[in-house]
């Protein structure tokens, strides 16, 4: 008897034992030792891989976390998820490779550089290609890319993370935000409102949400045409009649699908607006851009799949590398078409995507929870008039009313403050904030996890 208490004893240990290392274990496999081309001696730790999150079916969503340098202490540093949109848009090749993360790709598709904006700064950040078919994620059931919608996306999400956090047991319990810009404007509230109702009725969950912020966040059909028609005659890309045409021709949110009237005035506008960059007014767009401006299939028809800087061919060349891969641990199943930096078929075949995010955003305002909108001002897609009207819809008391916020003296933009939600515009950026105005996205993000108003003094 003596015996089989010792054996039994022993057996649990080692169970135990197990049990905790192989998370351990898990994150040494995902640990990257050094990205080809990437600089020496960069002071954080990075991990990227492969998370299940529908055994049944083999889907698999790809993560790449850049922790905060060890000097800067990432063990009480928050951790963020970042989502970018389209659908069907990576996060690695544009939030991560263009944006805040720590690296940006040279034009030659081989070497990087230290982006001394990087949000990796003030946060650990943990960037997530979602759904399944967009970058590096995969099914093993090729024809679920045709099915994607918002629900199953979010849910996927949410299954990722409770997956994650397994794996990175270090990080629960950590201050978690979800960020995000342009359809992640669906992505990121419907998430949220995942955690959070999951969260409600336990003591002390994994998921220790804090809040959410979104840029350019494509948010309420409704306010998003009448929004971006206004900012285009406004801002003299379209002409007095365009613009009646579009009011009326446009319903404005009421049904999936723009009528064939509404269709014809938006190319009317097309026409008129010229060869821009509508992601960036004032720019000079990416040469030959003119086959990358696709309409966005569904409700959103003057949206093209994602904001085309040269930048984004740099990210073509380099994540299609077989050495960057495997520094990655990508690409493990080798998935029969090349990396891309927005699916087609995800995107063109979405499938369910609510008119309105205003409802969740009501319910996540009463949990208390922090959440900031922002909008760079240059931006034609989802411009900042879209997000001022969604806004205004919910009609929130002010507590801080419209003002200037400085960086150095000058002027980074404008902000308001509600209670319950906090805007801000960026002075001069487009789609993508932290692209064109890295250092005052910096210091937007930098406010947000201090949960302060903007700085409001010159």
């Amino acid at each position: 008897m003596g015996y089989s208490r010792f054996y039994l004893v022993l057996l649990l240990s080692i169970c135990v034992g197990n049990s905790l290392a192989s998370p351990i274990e898990d994150q040494e496999r995902d640990r990257i030792t050094q990205l080809p081309g990437q600089p020496k001696n960069v002071g954080f730790a990075q991990y990227s891989g492969y998370v299940t999150v529908n055994e049944e079916s083999g889907r698999s969503l790809f993560y790449w976390l850049t922790e905060a340098p060890v000097s800067r202490g990432p063990e009480s540093r928050p951790l963020v998820l970042w989502l970018n949109g389209g659908p069907g848009c990576s996060s690695i090749a544009y939030g991560a490779s263009e944006e805040m993360g720590p690296f940006h790709i040279r034009p030659d598709g081989k070497s990087l550089y230290l982006n001394p904006y990087a949000w990796n700064n003030l946060a650990n950040i943990l960037f997530l290609e979602s759904p399944a078919g967009v970058g590096f994620s995969y099914s093993n059931k090729t024809t679920e890319l045709y099915t994607f919608g918002d629900k199953r996306t979010a849910e996927d999400a949410y299954t990722f993370l409770v997956n994650w956090f397994e794996r990175f047991p270090q990080y629960k319990h950590r201050e978690f935000y979800i960020a995000g810009e342009s359809y992640a404007g669906h992505y990121v509230p419907q998430l949220a409102q995942i955690v959070y109702r999951k969260n409600k009725g336990i003591e002390n969950p994994v998921i220790n949400f804090k809040g959410v912020m979104v840029g350019n966040a494509v948010t309420d059909d409704y306010h998003d045409y009448v929004g971006t028609f206004e900012y285009w005659w406004t801002h003299g890309l379209v002409s007095d009649s365009t613009y009646r045409m579009l009011r009326i021709a446009c319903d404005f949110g009421s049904s999936q699908h723009p009528s064939v009237q509404c269709m014809q005035a938006l190319k009317v506008a097309v026409v008129e607006q010229g060869n821009i960059d509508p992601y960036s007014i004032y720019t000079q767009p990416c040469k030959s851009t003119a086959s990358l401006r696709r309409g966005l299939r569904g409700r959103y028809p003057w949206k093209s799949r994602a904001y085309d800087p040269c930048t984004e061919r740099y990210s073509d060349l380099y994540f299609n590398r077989p050495e960057v891969q495997k520094a990655l641990h990508a690409n493990v199943t080798g998935i029969s078409y090349p990396w891309k930096t927005c699916s087609d078929i995800v995107g063109n075949y979405w499938t369910d995507s609510p008119l309105s995010m205003l409802p969740i955003y009501r319910e996540l305002i009463n949990a208390s929870l922090q959440i900031w909108l922002y909008s760079g001002d240059t931006d034609a897609v989802v411009p900042v008039t879209a997000t001022r009207y969604s806004i205004d819809a919910l009609k929130l008391p002010t507590i801080i009313n419209w003002y200037p916020w400085y960086d150095n003296g000058k002027v980074g933009g404008w902000s308001q403050v509600y209670k319950g939600l906090t805007f801000v515009t960026v002075r001069g950026a487009g789609h993508e904030v932290p692209l064109h105005r890295p250092r005052q996205a910096f210091i937007l993000f930098r406010s947000f996890l201090e949960n302060k108003s903007m700085p409001s003094t010159s």
